[in-house]
């Protein structure tokens, strides 16, 4: 008798930890934590093919549970509470979490005049104020200025912490992708993350974005001629990250990407504790916008 109550609790034991062990494994996976950055559709958007309020819909019919808006496809909207509002309930209809907003075309937050410096400040306060309305964590920024490494991170500095203490007082984050120039370099931006040191300061590591040389010395469309090293760019930048945007290209015929190693960017993301949503970002040329979203969905899923 002693014999089977001993079997019967080992068998109790090693199914309890078997289910444990499940539920760890559940606790893991990113599928409840994918966003799908707004820029996967840039194509169809300023197509006219689909419109910024139908995104929502479109990325929880993919699967996703969290959304990334790109101010370019609302600008005129950021201060329109109507629309602002019609966002929301298009959100709460499609059952996605609005997480961020990423902001463009607002002037540097490193420019060296002081007086466009805090003009940038300015014009992203709005965008602030909307990301509270439809319930965002966080507004993404660029970290961009004109002069030498030192003397924009001087500026930006300036620029990035006024906009941040403004941000504080309405509970928002404010972070900074690695998006071209100085800011594609990880040990700078982890520089000014450190010397800004808020906590509402942050950074949104992108797979993609790490050239910070080009041909003809402009910030985008000429060939890259010097990268700095992705997986020590996102490393440096983890710690800081309030969010994780995955970028992808193209992808083999296995279904893995052709630039970037998935399966090493995600074990950097394990290893630095990072729990939030991790952004789909789709921009390839080869496939449709919505085929290499798809993909790069399953990889992400199948890597984690």
């Amino acid at each position: 008798m002693k014999t089977c109550i001993w079997i019967w609790m080992v068998a109790a034991t090693v199914l309890v930890s078997c289910k444990n062990e499940k539920k760890a494994e559940e606790g893991i996976k990113p599928t409840s934590q994918l966003s799908l950055a707004e820029w996967s559709f840039h194509q169809a958007l300023k197509a006219g093919e689909m419109n910024n309020l139908e995104f929502a819909g479109k990325a929880a019919a993919l699967g996703f549970t969290g959304i990334e808006y790109v101010n370019q496809f609302f600008k005129d909207k950021a201060e329109n509470t109507a629309y602002l509002d019609s966002l929301n309930a298009a959100a709460k209809a499609a059952g996605v979490t609005q997480v961020l907003i990423m902001i463009d075309e607002e002037g540097y937050l490193g420019d060296a005049d002081s007086i466009k410096r805090m003009t940038a400040v300015k014009n992203h306060q709005k965008w602030v104020l909307a990301a509270k309305h439809l319930g965002c964590h966080s507004i993404r920024v660029n970290a961009h200025g004109e002069g030498t490494a030192e003397e924009v991170k001087g500026y930006v500095v300036n620029g990035l912490g006024a906009l941040c203490d403004f941000a504080a007082q309405h509970g928002i984050n404010v972070i900074v992708e690695n998006h071209g120039g100085y800011s594609s370099n990880g040990q700078w931006l982890t520089d000014v993350m450190k010397t800004i040191n808020k906590a509402n300061c942050g950074t949104l590591p992108d797979f993609g974005n790490f050239c910070v040389k080009r041909k003809e010395g402009d910030m985008w469309g000429s060939e890259c001629i010097e990268e700095y090293d992705r997986y020590k760019g996102v490393e440096e930048l983890l710690p800081f990250a309030k969010g994780v945007s995955a970028k992808s290209y193209d992808f083999d015929a296995q279904g893995n990407e052709t630039k970037i190693d998935f399966a090493r960017m995600l074990q950097l993301v394990k290893a630095s504790g990072y729990q939030g949503f991790i952004g789909v970002e789709y921009e390839g040329k080869n496939l449709g916008e919505q085929e290499g979203i798809e993909k790069t969905k399953a990889l992400l899923e199948r890597m984690w």
